[in-house]
């Protein structure tokens, strides 16, 4: 048997600064193409490929960072174990896509399996083998994905192994030790039930700290005298995750666990140099997270974009700007121009005062925005900063530093109100219907099948 394992090229713009010089990476298709048949001669009868990507129903491309799809479609492989998505599959979100058959947990007739997220499912594959002339062969199979654990209850769904208990037990609780070391305090909750459709205290305190950290490291530089500015993403935000994956910190003490609930990726901390009108660019291609609002249709509408990754709606604090959410999306997820008479991002501001677009600024973002956007970082040559710290160190320091914080959203961004009162809805928290009535807009509509608590937005009520 053989094995074969694939990471996405993208690796080398998410990880640049790690790997550059160090590593040579190639087409996953292009790699699977050549060394499966080489395989083959050399031995392997079964292959069961292992890639680090997820399944997207669109046609093949040179390089591509999804590539389950066409991978099933290369001669050879037996068998597929993927993941990179998040996903379950087989499950209902694959029904009648190409080539799927979820019912066996094939694709184009292989059996695959992705086992979720964070160890939440098992994937397992059966294959019935048959010895042909010396060589063993596939002649069934079946794939399938079991539950192990409960998010939203926060359990598991199997007894643990009490040998591997006892063997990390001293590692696990000096790990439990770390992550509750206090840091600081706060004196109101955070959460971040609303950061996909307002401003929002968790995100205003990543970027308050992001700005603290860069104006220190900019002193005495050649850039010290432009204007600092500071993008975060809502990370927690449910979606695929469930309807317990949401920031919810209670007003007291915060400790180290916090601080990874609030920044949860191991990005670094990098600061990219662009105009007022590259600014607005990046904000057009984080707004592809709002579906079009049509203020006529009575119809429900559902305002976020499921398929828009949350940890791409950055939020630039600083400024001043609206998002009208009536416009078509200027940008796809990818990043690429689709309406280019079009700008859903008005009313831009600096300092009480219509934005420079011709003007420089510093932007602090993390390591794999700044590589990994050609509207973050234009000719890959805008990096002016790129720290050795984590964000999440940075806001650590920070949070240590203020010792007592009142996070609060200082409503520096907003959606343009829209004209009449059609039925617009998001998914958020069950645990939102409190903080929820602060905000006279939101009208709250019960809680979905999955969980989910449904809010509608009225800005008649306002």
């Amino acid at each position: 048997m053989g094995i074969i394992g694939f990471v996405p090229p993208q690796i080398m713009q998410w990880d640049k600064a790690w790997l550059e010089g160090k590593i040579i990476v190639k087409d996953m298709l292009e790699t699977a193409r050549r060394f499966i048949p080489q395989m083959k001669a050399e031995g392997a009868d079964l292959i069961i490929a292992m890639p680090h990507a997820g399944f997207e129903d669109i046609p093949e491309t040179p390089y591509m960072e999804n590539t389950v799809l066409p991978l099933s479609r290369v001669e050879g492989i037996d068998a597929i174990l993927f993941g990179h998505a998040h996903k379950v599959f087989p499950g209902p979100l694959f029904v009648g896509k190409t080539g799927v058959d979820t019912e066996r947990g094939t694709i184009h007739d292989i059996p695959a399996v992705e086992p979720g997220f964070w160890g939440d499912h098992l994937g397992i594959i059966d294959l019935d083998l048959t010895l042909m002339e010396g060589k063993w062969e596939v002649v069934a199979s079946s794939a399938e994905v079991r539950p192990v654990y409960d998010p939203v209850q926060k359990k598991a769904l199997v007894q643990p192994d009490t040998a591997i208990q006892q063997l990390v037990a001293e590692e696990h609780a000096g790990t439990l030790e770390y992550i509750r070391a206090p840091v600081g305090q706060t004196m109101v909750p955070v959460n971040s039930f609303f950061a996909q459709v307002m401003d929002d205290a968790s995100i205003q305190l990543v970027n308050d700290a992001q700005i603290w950290y860069v104006k220190q490291q900019m002193q005495g530089s050649e850039h010290e005298d432009l204007p600092v500015l500071s993008a975060a993403a809502p990370f927690k935000t449910g979606g695929r995750y469930g309807p317990s994956y949401y920031t919810d910190i209670p007003a007291g003490m915060l400790a180290i666990k916090h601080i990874a609930d609030l920044y949860n990726f191991p990005n670094t901390l990098h600061v990219v140099r662009l105009t007022g009108a590259e600014i607005r660019e990046w904000l057009e291609w984080s707004a592809g997270q709002f579906r079009q609002i049509d203020p006529l249709a009575e119809h429900e509408q559902e305002l976020i974009d499921a398929d828009f990754p949350s940890f791409n709606f950055d939020i630039i604090d600083g400024i001043r700007y609206q998002i009208d959410v009536t416009q078509p999306a200027r940008y796809d997820i990818a990043g690429k121009l689709k309406e280019p008479d079009v700008h859903r991002i008005l009313h831009m501001s600096f300092g009480g005062e219509p934005m420079d677009m011709q003007r420089s600024y510093l932007v602090a973002t993390n390591n794999y925005r700044a590589f990994s956007s050609a509207l973050v970082n234009p000719g890959g040559e805008r990096i002016v900063l790129a720290s050795p710290d984590e964000n999440r160190h940075v806001l650590t320091e920070y949070v240590q530093q203020m010792k007592t914080l009142t996070p609060k959203a200082d409503g520096h961004w907003s959606l343009v109100p829209w004209v009449g009162r059609p039925y617009v809805t998001f998914l958020t928290s069950p645990q939102a219907t409190e903080a929820a009535q602060a905000y006279s807009e939101l009208l709250y509509e019960g809680l979905t099948i999955e969980g989910y608590a449904k809010f509608a937005i009225d800005f008649g009520r306002l």
